[in-house]
């Protein structure tokens, strides 16, 4: 395997990060959260895997695509369940060191073996976390997914809160998550923001409401019309 390189650009710090009880991060930029305090792999569980019928719908090549992928976590989670090997794309703007990560990682002892695949190839075009095959895109997504010449069949939409991160969840960028989809393909996402849902709509996703996590009332999923 080649060396461990940083995936950060030169002029990109690392993120600036507080750390709450259990080892949750916090993003001090957009002052929220980087996983659900009430439980982040359960909130990935029932946010991404189970609001995109996963692990039932994964079959060989079966493509992820994520925006945000903070501590890698949902990958992890992916990981865990794939049973055949599937890929995962994930876009970011501001990764995490390798420190950080691991200190991240250490409040999911039962991930430790697919966090510590990931951290060994963190930094690499791609690497091999369990079953899946995962590249991470450095950069401002809404400039780096236009050129992205992927099609995902499930997408995780897990950047930070809509409020706080608003860039993150425009018409425009939903428009582009809609463009790399491919027929029948599906979205979930924690939010269920009006402006949010509304943009998923136009783009050509049928939105539904679903049950959120822990006190979140509701969520959003979807599946590509046509």
């Amino acid at each position: 395997m080649d060396a461990i390189a940083d995936p950060r650009p030169d002029d990109e710090p690392a993120p600036d990060l507080d750390w709450r009880d259990g080892g949750v991060p916090v993003s001090t930029r957009f002052d929220d959260p980087y996983f659900s305090l009430a439980g982040g792999l359960a909130e990935t569980r029932h946010v991404f895997l189970q609001g995109n019928e996963l692990p039932d719908r994964l079959r060989p090549g079966f493509h992820v695509a994520e925006l945000g992928f903070g501590t890698g976590l949902n990958a992890l989670a992916l990981a865990q369940v794939a049973r055949v090997p599937v890929w995962m794309t994930s876009f970011e703007a501001f990764p995490m060191t390798v420190q950080q990560l691991a200190r991240a990682h250490a409040a999911f002892p039962e991930l430790d073996a697919l966090a510590a695949e990931l951290r060994a190839g963190w930094g690499l075009r791609t690497c091999r976390v369990g079953l899946v095959e995962l590249s991470v895109v450095t950069g401002d997504v809404r400039e780096v997914l236009p050129g992205w010449e992927g099609l995902a069949e499930a997408w995780f939409l897990d950047g930070f809160s809509p409020a706080k991160n608003p860039e993150m969840w425009d018409a425009a960028l939903m428009a582009q998550v809609a463009a790399h989809t491919a027929p029948g393909g599906s979205f979930a996402t924690y939010t269920a923001a009006g402006h949010v849902r509304r943009a998923l709509q136009a783009a050509g996703f049928e939105v539904a409401r679903a049950q959120g996590f822990a006190r979140k009332r509701h969520m959003s999923r979807g599946v590509l019309r046509g």
